[in-house]
């Protein structure tokens, strides 16, 4: 079973974190078909998988910061009802990302990183400085972009499309959150093609 060595500060710097994804970030098959909820598949495969259950963990980092972070925003009071409502919505996606990777980190024999207390997020993210509905969207879609990047990283070492499919549709979420974020903040969108996961 692997475990992460010091889980903590791989939560608390998002630089670590997607640098370790980028860097290291190859799931193997049995990971994803578990990830996608394709059990009866990963039974068939045979892999090691001593790196999933870190790399997977990473991932829940992401999701619980993410969870966090629009918890966070829903409670400044700095964010007006149409957006709070999509904020809301938001980090309801990020739960169910969460519920999928802490099943699938125990599936490998793995725990799953805990998730920190809010006010660990709050010194993390710089809460604090947060002080219009702006800042808010804006520590939203930076951490947004850096999830979606993270997701797509991995999919190229993925040989199978069905099990590739899977964090395409998470990286997708991402994104999504991401260009509406960037929307809503009255930014342009990237001026080029192929921006994403780069």
């Amino acid at each position: 079973m692997s475990t992460l060595q010091n889980p903590p500060s791989l939560i608390t710097s998002p630089a670590s974190r997607r640098g370790f994804i980028r860097g290291g970030g190859a799931l193997s098959a049995v990971a994803v078909a578990l990830l996608a909820g394709k059990d009866v598949m990963a039974q068939g495969m045979k892999s090691d998988t001593s790196k999933d259950v870190d790399i997977l963990n990473v991932a829940l980092g992401l999701e619980h910061e993410a969870i966090n972070a629009y918890q966070l925003g829903a409670g400044s009071g700095l964010l007006q009802k149409p957006v709070l409502d999509v904020a809301v919505q938001f980090q309801g996606h990020h739960k169910t990302h969460r519920d999928a990777l802490v099943a699938t980190i125990q599936k490998l024999g793995g725990k799953p990183v805990a998730e920190m207390k809010l006010e660990e997020y709050a010194k993390a993210l710089n809460a604090g400085a947060l002080k219009s509905q702006g800042d808010v969207l804006d520590l939203a879609a930076r951490l947004e972009l850096g999830a979606t990047n993270a997701y797509l990283s991995v999919i190229p070492a993925l040989g199978d499309r069905e099990l590739a499919k899977v964090a395409a549709r998470l990286a997708a979420d991402e994104t999504m959150h991401y260009t509406v974020l960037t929307s809503a903040l009255g930014r342009s969108l990237p001026p080029g093609a192929l921006s994403f996961g780069a």
